[in-house]
């Protein structure tokens, strides 16, 4: 069986914001399944919830995206991600960033990530523009 080069992603989020998010990322750019997986902390404890992120993930590459930088999720976030750079933690996410992810995923993690993170901060904006 070959292996899917392609980085994985799960979202865990407070409550169903993950569930919302990865529901539009799938209408808007449609997924593959497994490509972009939600997982909520309700109801289960960081390491519960690393355990369902492992499962998940197995040894693919992947990206853990979080809702906030503290809390259950993030702490959640890092128990999954130590290791020899198979996967990384982005925090705060937001939905161009997961966009970005799903469209090029094909990309190592050394450079998907730093991707990532610039597109999450340059879809911040307002209007009028305030510096």
């Amino acid at each position: 069986m070959s292996e899917d080069p392609q980085v994985r992603g799960v979202l865990l989020s407070h409550g169903k914001m993950a569930e919302g998010m990865v529901d539009a990322v799938s209408k808007i750019a449609g997924l593959e399944e497994g490509a972009l997986v939600a997982l909520s902390n309700e109801g289960c404890d960081p390491q519960g919830l690393a355990e369902q992120v492992n499962e998940l993930v197995g040894d693919a590459p992947a990206v853990v995206f979080t809702d906030l930088r503290t809390g259950s999720c993030a702490l959640t976030a890092q128990l999954t991600c130590r290791d020899n750079g198979r996967r990384a933690v982005v925090f705060g996410v937001n939905l161009p960033m997961l966009l970005d992810f799903v469209f090029h995923r094909n990309l190592p993690l050394d450079e998907l990530v730093p991707r990532l993170l610039e597109k999450g901060r340059d879809s911040v904006e307002s209007v009028p523009a305030h510096e």
